[in-house]
């Protein structure tokens, strides 16, 4: 009985909701009818001529005040609206819009049966666009020292955000810290030193660290069953610790190459150590190589990800993708035709095998990333790379021209021949978010990630360009044409007046006419006589 019911409350509702979407013109000429058949109790005549000789009582300084506060809030929906869409990329009243109002016409329901139906053949796009959404660790990142601190002195502008400083952070206690780290207390100084978030205070834990390896500590070495000896060593410089002041603290490259090199030399005399101390028990061989194991298996995890990553569908190209790939693909096929490309003789004889092969990666690289040419064309100023990129975003497009803008300049008429040719891709995938030429379609996630990533001094590439939407135009069009309403009520008030009134009287002719025809047809005393009845 129970579920009975409930199939004909929902059954109910869909009609209802289907009544509102569909027959929406038919509940508005109800309304109507029965607002007129209504008139004359409702006393609608009267109440309009009340409001009429109101209105004709009012001076030419309330229309201009009018006008002006509508000119005055239309102008701040305006420029709330532009930084909403600077910032988030889409409207506000949008937004709300379609997240409150979709609900009540029935927009939930039928994306729901859509998505219930499609499920199963939109599960493998969805991985691949949460996948490529990952933010990756830039393998050419710079030095903090040596490289974006100088930056920041001379410019007076930090190059790195706090959410990629955050990451990488991350990825130091990854790399050089484990679980038997509290057992060293240099180890252990490390740990909290790669958690901080100051500068200062890690440079310095690292030194402290580097001090206390001086003292000599025990290493109990069993050498007889029945007995124990102590032997005293001195323990190894800590590695971690060099890592830390070459990447923080030197000024220059080659003060970080030293420190480098320290670094390397401590870890050999810890993995010598460790072959030595091997055969005293399994707990001693865990606690020296605990960092290794877990770099290891960090090692393999990576690898499983990218095998996991790289089954795509057949008619993609398969992974590894990155724009370092693509782009050398397409100067390497760029390099054998470039010096004598001529768009003009090719418009004429057309294009041959070689220049084919050339255009066409240049096309599958473009699709990639399509924020590149414009850097290596140098449409667009370039900046510091970040530490973490995101694949096919502008944050990977700023790190691959940084290192090899000079490679395309090497390469006679390559930059002429990328010119000629790159904007021929979005001829192919005109809808890049819906669908993709040779690479899943283009993610909708990299200007929100790109923009955590890098500064706020740079202008993120948007890819595709958005169009300004239509509430944004509809506000400047009315605070405009407000302000001018207003502007012209206070300089001629007589004219603007006489003007109002043609207006409203042309604008009401067609309603007074249809009621006029109505009026002949269904006479006044119909709701008296519909009384009677």
């Amino acid at each position: 009985m129970a579920e009975a019911a409930t199939g004909f409350l929902e059954q109910l509702k869909s009609c209802i909701v289907w009544s509102w979407t569909y027959l929406w013109t038919v509940w508005f000429f109800i309304v109507l009818f029965l607002v007129y058949i209504l008139r004359v109790p409702l006393k609608i005549n009267d109440n309009l001529s009340t409001v009429s000789m109101f209105l004709n009582t009012l001076t030419p300084k309330f229309y201009v005040a009018l006008t002006g506060t509508s000119s005055l809030i239309s102008g701040l929906i305006l420029i709330f609206e532009w930084w909403y869409f600077r910032k988030y990329g889409t409207s506000f009243i949008e937004q709300v819009s379609v997240s409150h109002l979709r609900p009540l016409l029935g927009g939930v329901d039928n994306n729901s049966s859509n998505n219930s139906n499609s499920s199963n053949g939109d599960s493998d796009s969805n991985r691949q666009s949460v996948s490529e959404c990952k933010v990756w660790r830039n393998p050419l990142n710079l030095f903090r020292g040596a490289e974006y601190n100088r930056y920041t002195w001379v410019t007076g502008r930090e190059p790195l955000t706090y959410y990629d400083m955050n990451l990488s952070a991350q990825d130091h206690q990854t790399f050089f810290t484990c679980d038997s780290d509290h057992l060293r207390p240099a180890d252990a100084i490390m740990q909290k030193a790669w958690r901080e978030r100051n500068p200062q205070a890690r440079i310095s834990a690292a030194h402290e660290a580097l001090e206390i390896n001086e003292i000599r500590s025990r290493v109990e070495v069993p050498l007889i069953a029945s007995s124990t000896i102590w032997e005293i060593k001195l323990l190894p410089k800590c590695a971690t610790a060099y890592i830390l002041l070459a990447e923080e603290e030197a000024t220059t490259i080659a003060e970080a190459e030293k420190l480098f090199k320290q670094a390397l030399k401590a870890g050999d005399g810890c993995y010598r150590r460790s072959q030595q101390l091997q055969h005293h028990g399994s707990q001693t061989r865990h606690q020296c190589l605990g960092v290794h194991q877990k770099k290891a298996s960090n090692v393999c995890q990576k690898t499983r990800e990218d095998q996991g990553s790289s089954e795509n569908d057949e008619r993609y190209i398969s992974l590894p993708k990155s724009a370092t790939i693509c782009y050398t693909a397409a100067l390497l096929k760029a390099r054998a035709v470039s010096d004598k490309f001529s768009p003009e003789a090719a418009s004429r004889r057309g294009l041959s095998t070689a220049e084919m092969n050339a255009v066409e990666a240049i096309h599958r690289a473009v699709e990639f990333n399509p924020h590149v040419p414009k850097y290596l064309l140098e449409m667009k100023s370039l900046i510091l790379p970040p530490e973490h990129i995101l694949k096919r975003g502008d944050s990977e497009a700023i790190a691959y021209a940084f290192f090899h803008l000079a490679h395309w300049k090497r390469v006679e008429g390559a930059l002429n021949l990328l010119h000629c040719t790159w904007e021929g891709t979005f001829r192919m995938i005109p809808y890049p978010l819906e669908k993709g030429h040779l690479f899943y379609p283009y993610p909708i996630c990299t200007e929100t990630a790109d923009r955590e990533l890098l500064p706020s001094f740079h202008e993120v590439s948007v890819y595709p360009k958005k169009e300004l939407p239509f509430f944004i135009l509809f506000t400047a069009g009315l605070c405009s044409f407000t302000a001018m309403l207003a502007l012209l009520t206070h300089q001629f008030p007589e004219l603007m007046g006489v003007f109002a009134k043609a207006f409203l009287s042309t604008l009401f002719a067609p309603l007074n006419f249809v009621m006029e025809k109505v009026e002949s047809i269904l006479p006044s005393s119909l709701w008296h006589q519909l009384t009677r009845i």
